[in-house]
């Protein structure tokens, strides 16, 4: 199995990316707006790339926050509120706020289970600084890791119920970076005391089933390389300081915050220690040069998607979508 995550170039799988991904039995795949256009197209691509490996629990993964970061939008499908949204209720009423983002995590999960998707990339756990790039703004959660943390584990739980996985994000976190990585390179001059403040909600979440780690180099740990390409970040804070131990794996490895050839990225990653590279154009020449560089999955990091994909698209006991969109949208009222 090939440590790679690949993104499709359209709505529907393509002959060539079949043999491609015959041959190279990638980990799994994520999904964009591109290769979203209505419930049966959606679930008719699902099908056809778990039939590429003849098994159910193939990782079909997603961006589905809410807000401005939704690949299956409106009025195909349901809206959901950006973050702030439950930062917002946590003020005036946390308990309110962890049930209210359960039911939206559930509600979402709901969708995307009805569609085939088994994994969506949320939480999201970067702690928001003042005046640092909107990249992160209105995604978050909240200033205050503790909340972070808490929304975030409703997040997960509410997913979890519905089959979903979820994802940590970005580890080691995002909310100081004051430029967005997807075009340019952060650099965080934080200390290492000031850090603690960042890593905080991912070592609350340590036991999720998946992270993954951001294109940022911060000086207090590792000054020379970025964090997803960095063995010190990797090894001695993400593994060992917060203590995760699920499969992790990279932001897009195309972002302009990297260096070199998707291929070569994707080879400094998994040398640090990233389980996967996630490769998200969908362009064909690129999926072939990330393919020549990148091996297969190591022991520890099959053994890490086993135990992540175990109660995969099991869905739980619990209200249907719109009772969970009715219950949230009722609490969310109060504020």
């Amino acid at each position: 199995m090939q440590a790679a995550i690949y993104g499709l170039a359209g709505p529907r799988l393509t002959q060539e990316e079949r043999a491609f991904f015959i041959d190279t039995d990638p980990v799994g795949y994520i999904l964009f707006a591109r290769n979203c256009c209505d419930p049966e197209q959606l679930r008719a691509l699902t099908d056809s790339l778990r039939d590429v490996h003849g098994r159910g629990d193939v990782p079909i993964l997603i961006d589905q926050e809410g807000g401005r970061v939704a690949r299956m939008k409106p009025p195909v499908w349901p809206a959901f509120p950006r973050g702030e949204a439950f930062d917002a209720l946590y003020q005036l009423a946390p308990s309110s706020a962890i049930e209210a983002a359960r039911s939206n995590a559930r509600a979402i999960a709901l969708m995307l289970q009805s569609a085939g998707v088994n994994v969506n990339c949320l939480p999201m756990l970067d702690v928001r600084q003042p005046g640092a790039t909107d990249i992160v703004g209105d995604r978050a959660y909240g200033s205050e890791p503790m909340q972070v943390a808490a929304l975030g584990r409703a997040v997960l739980d509410g997913m979890a119920s519905a089959g979903v996985i979820g994802v940590l994000k970005h580890m080691p976190g995002h909310g100081r970076a004051m430029v967005d990585s997807h075009h340019e390179l952060p650099f965080v001059t934080a200390s290492a005391e000031e850090l603690d403040i960042d890593l905080e909600p991912f070592e609350r979440l340590r036991e999720a089933p998946m992270g993954m780690v951001a294109h940022i180099v911060y000086s207090a740990w590792d000054a020379e390389r970025p964090s997803s390409q960095s063995p010190v970040v990797i090894e001695q804070i993400i593994r060992q300081r917060i203590g995760f131990s699920g499969l992790l794996m990279t932001d897009d490895i195309g972002m302009q915050a990297l260096s070199g050839s998707p291929g070569e990225r994707s080879a400094k990653a998994l040398a640090a220690g990233c389980d996967v590279t996630l490769h998200c154009t969908g362009k064909f020449e690129e999926m072939i040069d990330v393919a020549a560089h990148v091996g297969d999955l190591t022991p520890d990091g099959e053994a890490r998607l086993a135990r992540a994909m175990a109660g995969v698209m099991v869905v739980g006991d619990g209200p249907d979508l719109a009772e969970c969109v009715a219950k949230r949208d009722e609490l969310l009222a109060l504020v």
